[in-house]
């Protein structure tokens, strides 16, 4: 893989990105600088950490950073179901956003146990005979 934008989990983090700020631009502006932009910045951050893990050195790196990418999508998961339950959200729109999100995050676990068990080798390479 040439770039972290051959990886489907980083286009399906931008893509669950892009429907983020199209669901909260019908927010109240008074949520403008709250939950707006609390989930803004959360969906944000999956897809920025999964491109920046890419970037590492190490697979243990990358691990770290993926581990950050899902903390986000976790974050992002509660903000959209508070959305709902609070009536920010259409229901049908949730649904969407939600499957969005488990579909994010089986591909981010996926990836996670890839670099996990690419992790495991660089150490056995690294330990004396």
């Amino acid at each position: 893989m040439s770039s972290y934008r051959d990886l489907r989990v980083w286009q399906t983090a931008m893509d669950l990105a892009v429907r983020t700020y199209e669901e909260t631009s019908a927010f109240p502006s008074e949520e403008r600088f709250g939950i707006t932009q609390q989930m803004r910045r959360a969906a944000v951050s999956v897809a920025s950490n999964i491109a920046e893990g890419y970037g590492r050195r190490t697979s243990r790196q990358r691990y770290n950073f993926l581990e950050t990418a899902l903390g986000s999508l976790f974050e992002l998961e509660t903000q959209t179901e508070l959305s709902a339950r609070i009536g920010l959200l259409q229901e049908a729109n949730s649904h969407a956003m939600l499957e969005m999100i488990r579909s994010t995050g089986r591909g981010l676990t996926s990836l996670m146990r890839y670099v996990q068990s690419e992790a495991r080798q660089e150490t056995k390479r690294h330990l004396p005979p």
